[in-house]
């Protein structure tokens, strides 16, 4: 098992009033509106949970473009009034600007990904449970890891500055709205980070395949750190070694290892069940 940026312009939008979707034909069809999909979708939210956690965000900055078909487009703006960026369009064209089997449920929003936050003010409060993710780098993976984080009550994840996917594209929609709920933060050094948190009062837990201990025997009740390796190599040395403790996940099955979301997830229900964990 293997199981800062610079800061966005946080220019806060908020809908405009509670006015009602006004009438008016869909944007050019297929073929009329084509300029090309964007080839892997980085600069897009797509899907119904997405889009809205992403407009619900008030530290988002404003929408640079928000196409939905006319249902979508009622629905949105019966939630949060008038939306300056909203195009009615077919959902063809919402196909078009999205990458091959993209699925959008009739919606998708161009915006700046979701602005990171320092690690010492991630850390601040020793409490809970964080997650690092040591070159995790698969986009769907990286976003169920945020969704289990978002569902089982993470006070947040910690990235690479470089080795780690833009939160926007696929990732966002597999974390399904979880990127706009859980708070992150991108670091360059993940063993100094490890440092900085173990001064602001938190322990560092390393899940690793080989461990003797498992991960019940080693969690206990202080704020824990969750640290994940990439699926190919795991935790890389120097991380393991800034680790409080190395463990595994028992599997009786006898299957090799899991995917580093299937093991965030387990992790994550297992330091639920110590109080520390609970504290938010």
């Amino acid at each position: 098992m293997s199981s800062s940026h610079e800061r966005n312009d946080r220019k806060r939008w908020r809908p405009e009033g509670q006015n009602k979707p006004q009438a008016g034909r869909p944007a050019a069809a297929k073929g009329q509106h084509k300029h090309g999909a964007d080839k892997d979708g980085a600069d897009w939210l797509w899907g119904w949970h997405t889009v809205v956690a992403a407009l619900a965000n008030p530290e988002r900055p404003a929408p640079r473009r928000l196409i939905a078909t006319a249902e979508r487009a009622h629905q949105l703006t019966e939630r949060f009034g008038k939306i300056a960026a909203l195009e009615i369009v077919e959902a063809g064209v919402v196909r078009e600007r999205l990458p091959a089997g993209a699925i959008h449920q009739g919606l998708a929003l161009k915006t700046p990904p979701v602005a990171p936050v320092p690690i010492d003010e991630l850390g601040a409060l020793a409490a809970g449970v964080l997650l690092v993710l040591d070159q995790v780098t698969d986009p769907q993976n990286v976003g169920a890891i945020f969704r289990s984080a978002a569902a089982l009550g993470a006070r947040g994840v910690i990235l690479q500055d470089r080795h780690a996917p833009v939160l926007s594209g696929a990732l966002a929609k597999a974390a399904a709205g979880a990127i706009d709920a859980v708070p992150h933060a991108r670091v360059v050094n993940l063993s100094r980070a490890l440092e900085q948190l173990a001064e602001l009062g938190w322990r560092a837990v390393g899940l690793d395949g080989s461990a003797t201990q498992t991960l019940a025997q080693v969690l206990d009740e202080r704020p824990t750190v969750l640290v994940l390796g990439s699926e190919g190599e795991g935790l890389r040395r120097l991380v393991a070694e800034h680790c409080d403790a190395l463990a595994r996940i028992p599997m009786p099955g006898g299957f090799e290892s899991l995917n580093v979301s299937a093991a965030a997830a387990i992790a994550l229900y297992e330091a639920c069940k110590t109080p520390t964990a609970l504290a938010r």
